[in-house]
């Protein structure tokens, strides 16, 4: 009796084992409708359709390409100009001028902004800047209008243009010795500017001498 029992209870726990050996896996939960299931992983899901990481329209992080340097080239040809006429009318003051500290100071812009032009042309050279090699029309009215002069006219007009262009040079170079984004640019403007502030002083002195004013007509 005791053996028909424990083969009965044998029977049932095997049955039991098998039945739970076949049952299938529990399927995951469907997701509601329009919701992507959850990626492995720590993933993050993509952005909709159509969303992307462009900035809002008009904003952006780059400066315009080129404008640094298009006013460093604009400086070297406005300096090259500036440079050629005060040789040009500093030839003009050594030969007309009856001051003698008239006639000294165009003979010194002939030499000191001589100089300064011929560096100035390496450096444009460098940069394959092309100079302007004859003086623009403004210019040349000015040279016009002085070389009709002669005497204390002569001096007291030339004095005038002289003063002024200093006074606009000095402002010009300084600006450029510190915010040239060229490094070779801003080193020509630091080196040059002192000589330029010499001239301003000893126009201004002949100014003084002279009782003569900035002209409001200058030629830069």
């Amino acid at each position: 009796m005791k053996s028909t029992i424990a083969l009965v209870g044998f029977a049932f726990i095997s049955c039991t084992a098998l039945a739970t050996a076949q049952a299938p896996s529990q399927a995951p939960p469907t997701p509601p409708a329009g919701q992507a299931p959850a990626r492995g992983g720590g993933q993050a899901s993509p952005p909709p359709v159509g969303q992307t990481s462009t900035p809002p329209a008009g904003k952006s992080s780059a400066q315009p390409v080129g404008e640094s340097t298009k006013t460093d080239s604009g400086f070297i040809k406005k300096a090259a100009m500036g440079g050629m006429a005060e040789v040009e009318l500093g030839q003009l003051a050594s030969m007309k001028a009856s001051d003698d500290k008239v006639k000294s100071f165009g003979q010194k812009m002939v030499t000191d902004h001589g100089k300064a032009n011929d560096e100035l042309k390496m450096l444009a050279a460098s940069k394959h800047i092309e100079l302007p090699a004859t003086l623009d029309s403004k210019h040349q009215a000015t040279h016009a209008r002085l070389s009709k002069l002669s005497g204390s006219a002569f001096d007291r007009a030339y004095v005038s243009d002289m003063l002024a262009d200093h006074k606009k040079d000095v402002a010009e170079f300084k600006h450029q010795s510190t915010s040239a984004s060229d490094p070779d640019v801003k080193a020509f403007a630091s080196k040059t500017l002192p000589t330029l502030q010499e001239h301003l002083k000893m126009i201004e002195d002949i100014s003084k001498d002279l009782h003569v004013t900035a002209t409001s007509g200058s030629t830069k």
